[in-house]
């Protein structure tokens, strides 16, 4: 862009996705006098998924907003928690993501979740088919326009993910109700009805049984639930709301 020069400044929460030299405060633009803003911010390297407040001169616009020469911009971050209208919160996950959404099916929260690289188009189209919140670490993959809504995953360490996903979209936990394989909704089932899915050792030892809808896997309290249980009570200690008094 080589036209009206802007002043831009982006909140701190938002210095990932910027140069070093736009982090110290506002720092000047070029634009072409016909992109929008929001194309100008995306420029320089924010997805629109992690934008809030745009202000001009102090007063709020939207992405749509055609900058003029001399105008002052901030950039703000999304407000948490997200609200996300429209449809029912629920996720979509790219391939790098897979214990992410394994945790978030733990906690019963509507998950999609790509095992295989489909590709950026297919991803976003489904995001949009589907009404799905598509979370990545792929900054380009959420500038796709045919994208629905989108969030950027800041952490590489899946309980840090988790934690980002709850404290940003607080989608109501309801444990132990999907399948963390493929998302189906579990259901109560008798041993005799999923004998033949288990081992001898397992028929023998337990006698509670849950089984996917969908997949029919079956699901029991063995040897990994005290782990599943942890994350499952720390999930649920961060979503509670804190005790009110008065």
């Amino acid at each position: 862009m080589n036209g009206p020069e802007i002043r831009i400044e982006f909140a701190p929460e938002l210095h990932l996705f910027v140069p070093a030299a736009r982090r110290g405060g506002a720092s000047t633009a070029s634009t072409d006098g016909v992109s929008t803003l929001g194309h100008v911010v995306e420029s320089l390297g924010v997805p629109l998924t992690e934008v809030g407040t745009l202000l001009v001169n102090g007063r709020e616009v939207t992405a749509a907003h055609v900058p003029t020469a001399g105008e002052s911009v901030t950039v703000r971050p999304v407000a948490h928690p997200q609200r996300v209208p429209g449809a029912p919160l629920r996720f979509l996950l790219d391939v790098h993501l897979g214990t992410l959404a394994r945790r978030l099916r733990l906690l019963g929260v509507d998950t999609a979740y790509e095992s295989l690289d489909i590709g950026d188009p297919a991803l976003a189209a489904r995001s949009a088919a589907e009404r799905r919140v598509l979370l990545s670490r792929d900054r380009g993959l959420l500038r796709r326009r045919e994208l629905w809504a989108g969030a950027f995953v800041y952490s590489t360490r899946p309980e840090e993910q988790l934690e980002e996903v709850l404290d940003r979209f607080a989608p109501e936990p309801r444990p132990w109700t999907r399948c963390t394989a493929c998302n189906g909704l579990l259901r109560a089932a008798a041993k005799e009805e999923v004998a033949a899915r288990l081992e001898s050792g397992t028929r023998r030892t337990y006698d509670a049984f849950a089984q996917c809808r969908e997949c029919g896997r079956a699901y029991w309290k063995g040897a990994h639930h005290d782990r599943l249980e942890a994350i499952v009570e720390r999930a649920l200690t961060r979503t509670r709301p804190a005790d009110r008094t008065g």
